[in-house]
């Protein structure tokens, strides 16, 4: 729907659309109907410039009046637009200062073929619970050219609010699979190293710069509070540590994963 002068504002929260705007929000995927939720302009240009499928854009009416100056030109003609007051966008949303749209989009449906393409080299996150920290390496992934990242079971949806926010757009772009230990081992016996990411002080380990990220790999980057599995430790090829000479007793997960894909993204360049 095109900005017309004689559009309806919704006042309603029981409004059928904002009750599915909201449940994607909350992450309630049956309620939402399967679509995902975003907001803010630059977001919403992001996905939209990254090929997501969009149902629909909403925008808050400031002070009960509509203007098309508020609907960026980037929005396409072809998808609804609902116009919503200031207090029902502000009841949806989740941020404290709404940016005044938001949008509901397809989530792409992604799977390991898209991401052993070329020479994989792959983020694993194990049991990662900080979306946050998950969002910040897709997006580190995507700049230091991995092909994409994979989630363990336990790992947060790369689909949560602060993970989408935290990737700044990159999730649009980065596919981000599913993987059970299984599948791991499987991408073991394809080939792939799986490198584990451990403590400076742990035994058998080798420093990010002494190991080999040249070929098919998969940095292993474990839970924020637990590390990884005996069992993940058990599969890895190699376990890799990241130097360092401050009194630190250990990095977040989000900045150790980000060091080891610019270190695997340096050697790659230099070879």
């Amino acid at each position: 729907m095109e900005f017309t002068e004689n559009a309806a504002v919704v006042t309603s929260r029981g409004n059928t659309r904002v009750k599915q705007l909201r449940a994607a929000f909350a992450g309630q995927a049956r309620l939402s109907g399967g679509l995902v939720a975003i907001e803010g302009e630059k977001l919403l240009g992001e996905a939209i410039r990254s090929g997501m499928v969009l149902k629909a854009v909403f925008v808050s009416a400031r002070g009960g009046s509509l203007d098309h100056r508020e609907l960026p030109r980037f929005v396409p003609r072809s998808v609804e637009v609902v116009w919503l007051s200031e207090d029902v966008f502000a009841s949806v949303v989740e941020t404290q200062s709404p940016q005044g749209i938001a949008a509901l989009m397809v989530p792409p449906v992604r799977g390991f073929g898209d991401i052993l393409v070329g020479r994989p080299l792959i983020l694993v996150a194990a049991g990662l619970q900080d979306p946050g920290n998950l969002g910040t390496l897709v997006r580190s992934a995507e700049a230091f050219g991995a092909t994409g990242v994979v989630a363990t079971v336990g790992t947060v949806s790369a689909w949560n609010q602060k993970a989408i926010r935290a990737s700044a757009g990159s999730v649009f772009r980065v596919p981000v699979a599913g993987a059970t230990l299984e599948e791991l081992a499987g991408l073991k016996a394809g080939g792939v190293r799986l490198m584990a990411a451990v403590a400076e002080d742990s035994p058998d380990s080798v420093a990010a710069q002494d190991a080999d990220f040249a070929g098919a790999a998969a940095i292993l980057i474990g839970n924020e509070g637990a590390g990884l599995s005996d069992e993940l430790l058990e599969m890895a090829d190699v376990r890799v540590t990241i130097p360092c000479p401050g009194k630190v007793e250990s990095l977040n997960a989000a900045v150790a994963g980000s060091l080891l894909l610019y270190e695997a993204s340096r050697q790659r360049a230099a070879r």
